[in-house]
């Protein structure tokens, strides 16, 4: 996906609740594929140059690891939050 792509396909998914700026998007991409987790592909799509980015084998791995991560963060913080009765 391109970078505006991104930003509605995260407004779709989340019904509008997210709203990612291309000023907070476009940072975040650069250091992603500095970091070797993006490959970057470039395009002419009418007078216009487009760059689709992709996760690379680095990023998919890093990409699992961070959503295990949230994954045990948030069941530690549904535990801390929710009322035992016994």
């Amino acid at each position: 996906m391109y970078g505006y792509e991104i930003t509605q396909e995260v407004k779709q998914r989340s019904n509008g609740a997210l709203h990612i700026t291309e000023g907070a998007l476009y940072p975040l991409l650069h250091r992603l594929e500095a970091d070797g987790a993006l490959e970057v592909e470039t395009a002419r799509e009418g007078n216009r140059i487009r760059k689709y980015y992709k996760l690379t084998e680095a990023g998919k791995k890093a990409s699992a690891k961070a959503m295990d991560e949230l994954k045990s963060f948030l069941e530690t913080m549904h535990t801390i939050i929710k009322p035992q009765f016994t």
